[in-house]
């Protein structure tokens, strides 16, 4: 493995046109480190001057040389195919000091995350294999992100103003990216935390029904949730894969209060941002 770069050299983000990268990309261009953008399509990735986007992809391994050359650090963000993830991180542990990876809290020991989920598992691989190469690393297990309510209930929430989803009184503690993405500039640009495993959450648990209610606040006017059976959600609402992986996870997680760390407030020194906070921000997504 390369010596670590002075404290001039790029952090590569990949990911970086993503929820999570694009706030990364900003939190540490706004602390005054170089940053280096991985895309499949630098003419479409729409990021700050002052960014160096480099073209590359994480299933052809070979594309990558030019952009790991001379790097501080990597933050990871896999969505792509598993296929060529070993020679991914082969590559990472040829040329990077260090990967900050985004995961998942597959290890977690509350239902809501203990029930079977494809890309947990993925997940879990991945973190072997950099493991196995002798990577340091550091790894970061965001929960719900709270940026999921604007994917789920947006369509509903500007046309009738009612929001029809299962599992009302389920808990999570949605994360906002804009915390996710500070733990992780924090972790790829100080050694220290070079090991760190950190399950990342927001402040508060909440019900499905109670995030719905707090985006009513947030717009001005009340949002009604209108709780659906497990069968009407797959067939009306999410027919799609993902649809029994989040189901089980909300049944689960019935009766349970959310799991809920104070990582974002012992990393970065500020509180983590409330749900309503999140939905006062992103108001205008609802209207």
């Amino acid at each position: 493995m390369t010596e670590p770069s002075s404290s001039d050299a790029p952090v590569l983000v990949t990911g970086a046109t993503g929820r999570v990268g694009r706030e990364v990309v900003a939190q540490l261009l706004a602390a005054g480190v170089p940053v280096r953008a991985l895309t499949r399509r630098p003419e479409a990735a729409g990021l700050p001057a002052g960014v160096e986007v480099v073209a590359g992809d994480l299933t052809v391994p070979g594309s990558l040389g030019a952009a790991l050359r001379g790097v501080r650090s990597v933050f990871l963000v896999w969505t792509a195919a598993p296929d060529t993830a070993p020679a991914v991180i082969e590559g990472l542990a040829a040329h990077a000091p260090r990967v900050v990876l985004l995961s998942s809290p597959h290890q977690t020991p509350h239902p809501f995350f203990q029930q079977p989920n494809p890309m947990a598992a993925f997940h879990a691989g991945l973190e072997r294999l950099i493991a196995a190469a002798g990577l340091a690393s550091t790894i970061l297990r965001p929960g719900m992100f709270a940026s999921n309510a604007r994917l789920w209930w947006a369509d509903q929430i500007r046309g009738n103003g009612v929001v029809r989803w299962p599992y009302a009184a389920a808990e999570t503690a949605p994360v906002d990216e804009r915390d996710i993405a500070a733990v992780a500039a924090r972790a790829l640009c100080d050694d220290a935390h070079a090991g760190g495993d950190y399950v990342l959450t927001g402040p508060e648990p909440l019900s499905q029904a109670a995030q719905v209610s707090a985006i009513g606040t947030a717009i001005g006017r009340p949002i009604r949730f209108e709780e659906v059976s497990p069968e009407e959600f797959r067939r009306e609402i999410m027919p799609h894969p993902a649809a029994d992986m989040l189901l089980a996870a909300w049944r689960a997680a019935l009766g349970h209060p959310a799991f809920v760390t104070s990582t974002v407030a012992g990393i970065t020194g500020l509180p983590a941002r409330t749900f309503a906070r999140w939905a006062a921000d992103h108001a205008g997504a609802f209207r």
